[in-house]
């Protein structure tokens, strides 16, 4: 089985609004082992992989850092991989055309712009 993707499950579980501890209670574990699955020290068992993936609401592949194929509408043979959750950041920014526009000319820089005012 893959190892777990740590940062992605820290970063939905906050997402969701659960601390370690709600999320360990939910599937049955203590709250060090949400926090050894996090850091990477350990994998989850297969059962609490698949509990990880019910509570979360997330697909094993995202949880386990599986790419996603992403096919061209026109179907032409453009296939790229990416995470699941990149695709729904995509998705969302395409909702904001001016941010969308100045990311496309500018990604480093508008991302650091973004990081710098997030702190």
């Amino acid at each position: 089985m893959n190892k777990i993707n740590g940062r992605l499950l820290s970063e939905v579980r906050k997402s969701k609004g659960l601390s370690q501890d709600d999320l360990a209670r939910k599937i049955g574990v203590s709250k060090v082992s949400i926090c050894w699955y996090e850091s990477g020290d350990r994998t989850p068992t297969l059962e609490n992989f698949l509990k990880l993936a019910d509570t979360l609401n997330i697909s094993l592949d995202e949880l386990s850092g599986r790419e996603v194929n992403v096919v061209a509408e026109d179907e032409t043979d453009y296939v790229v991989k990416l995470p699941k959750r990149d695709l729904e950041i995509l998705s969302e920014l395409k909702h904001y055309p001016k941010l969308y526009d100045r990311l496309y000319a500018n990604p480093v820089r508008i991302a650091k712009l973004i990081d710098k005012r997030m702190r």
